[in-house]
């Protein structure tokens, strides 16, 4: 009975000494903070009450001016909210040697597919960007786009089909779904060479997989959250983020891209292609080095995860800013009017091109503050590799301390853009560019680690909403969420009800 009591005693002090110790970090160092609580930190509500930037909105409101950075716990782990531009300028650019990993969970071991661009970290990550980088040329977005374009031509036949069904509820139709099939489709071809037809079928096989990514998750939302905040005790635990049905259909889709390309001598000058190029000739031999060794070249399972995360990131970050966009210009229908005017004086009565794309500056202006009010990711995550005085000041970020740049509260601060939620797409004239901020706008981040598919994201946007905008017209209907309810648990920005539109031949 002593020994149990003994025991007991002892666990409780050494748990008291953790707690003691992780959440009077910030206290010890000096850094303006917000209290936090047993286990949860500053995460309290998040996944059911809150998404996460509605907690970093209130640390941001809370400490902007005051410091440049702020303290809070992300459940047990340190971070440091960055709040001041030019301190972001430091952290992505100038010192980007101190801050260029992410933190993010991998697990190579045991969830093969979350060792991919995103999440590796040091002289992988280098490697493999250096490698990945030619895939995204404006050479290669221009042949890509060919292939977009003609996706872009069954997204209209779905639209169309679409407005039949709703003319029952008075024009109604859910356009993120859409979307989502829309740009599952682009990804599909481009990544894997393949024909998911998700526009003709919203039950095939590569848009449930898709959707079950973000709708069907492996744990629970808490879990997720753990995983997401707390990568490396989470990969200690030799814990799983991904199912392992998810895990076994992409392994099997690229397995079969590869060996039927391979076997037929097939070129299609995609993201597929240059994967091959990097494919170890001895799968066996490379699985023995350490990590990701691009001198032996890449395993399936290293291949996967890069065709994984290129789907996954692809589909779902670029086909809610065409929803969101699409939403913002059915609330304002003078603003829709402006941008098809722009499409139909560039195109003149012709096809979309990737050139003529790029004569569309209001479209773009349109797509820029749509990404200004609606980031799809609401911040970015770096991790500091060696301890870091915050110039100008005698605070100190430790290693192992992670960043957190909280981008959503950034663009909607009323400093920086006056009547922050108001949909204004003049913001993003050349003029009022210039004048503020360079860092005050980071819808993909900035420096060495930005978004490698920033320019193929933007493409098959861009063409998607100017397909649609050639055939329809976006409205207001009766299902139409003024403002839209965000969905709490989704990692990235989404509407929980999806946005519906009432939609109308041209």
């Amino acid at each position: 009975m002593l020994l149990t009591l003994a025991l007991l005693g002892l666990v409780l002090l050494l748990a008291y000494r953790f707690y003691h110790n992780t959440y009077t970090y910030w206290a010890r160092m000096g850094v303006p903070h917000e209290r936090p609580l047993p286990l949860i930190g500053n995460m309290k509500g998040i996944g059911t009450k809150y998404h996460l930037r509605d907690i970093n909105q209130r640390v941001y409101d809370k400490f902007k001016g005051k410091a440049p950075i702020a303290g809070m716990f992300l459940f047990i782990k340190r971070a440091a909210m960055v709040t001041d531009l030019d301190l972001i300028k430091q952290v992505l650019i100038k010192d980007f040697h101190h801050f260029q990993d992410r933190g993010l969970f991998n697990n190579t071991r045991d969830d093969p597919l979350t060792g991919h661009l995103l999440t590796l970290e040091g002289d992988e990550w280098k490697s493999m960007r250096h490698k990945l980088t030619p895939v995204f040329t404006s050479g290669k977005m221009k042949k890509m786009s060919e292939v977009v374009v003609e996706v872009g031509h069954h997204l209209v036949d779905a639209t169309e089909k679409a407005v039949k069904a709703g003319e029952v509820e008075n024009g109604d139709v859910e356009i993120k779904d859409l979307c989502a099939r829309f740009t599952t489709d682009v990804i599909g071809s481009c990544a894997f060479g393949l024909e998911c037809n998700s526009l003709q079928d919203p039950n095939a096989e590569f848009r449930k997989k898709g959707r079950m990514v973000f709708d069907e998750p492996r744990h629970s939302t808490l879990i997720q959250n753990f995983i997401f905040t707390n990568a490396k005790w989470a990969k200690k635990l030799r814990m799983k983020a991904l199912r392992d049905d998810l895990t076994d259909f992409f392994m099997s889709a690229v397995k079969n891209t590869v060996d039927y390309r391979l076997k037929n001598g097939i070129k299609r000058n995609d993201f597929m292609d240059q994967l091959i190029e990097l494919r170890a000739e001895d799968q066996e031999a490379a699985k023995k080095g350490q990590g990701i060794d691009l001198s032996h070249g890449l395993t399936l399972e290293q291949m996967a995860a890069q065709a994984f995360v290129f789907f996954v990131a692809g589909f779902e970050t670029s086909s809610s800013t065409m929803a969101f966009c699409l939403y913002e210009l059915a609330l304002q229908p003078e603003i829709q009017n402006q941008v098809r005017d722009e499409i139909e004086r560039v195109l003149d009565g012709g096809t979309i091109t990737y050139d003529a794309l790029a004569e569309m500056s209001f479209l773009e202006q349109v797509l820029s503050e749509t990404l200004r009010k609606h980031p799809i990711l609401p911040q970015l995550l770096r991790e500091t590799n060696e301890s870091y005085k915050v110039p100008n000041t005698e605070f100190i970020i430790e290693k192992g301390t992670t960043l957190l740049i909280p981008v959503h509260s950034i663009h909607h601060d009323q400093d920086l853009y006056p009547q922050p939620e108001l949909f204004d797409p003049s913001r993003f004239e050349t003029d009022n560019s210039k004048s503020r901020h360079p860092f005050a706008y980071l819808p993909f981040g900035d420096g060495p680690r930005n978004c490698i598919g920033l320019r193929f994201g933007k493409m098959q946007a861009k063409i998607g909403i100017v397909s649609l905008l050639q055939r329809f017209k976006f409205g207001v209907s009766e299902l139409t969420e003024i403002p839209l309810i965000l969905d709490t648990r989704s990692p990235t920005l989404s509407a929980k009800n999806g946005i519906h539109l009432k939609v109308e031949r041209i």
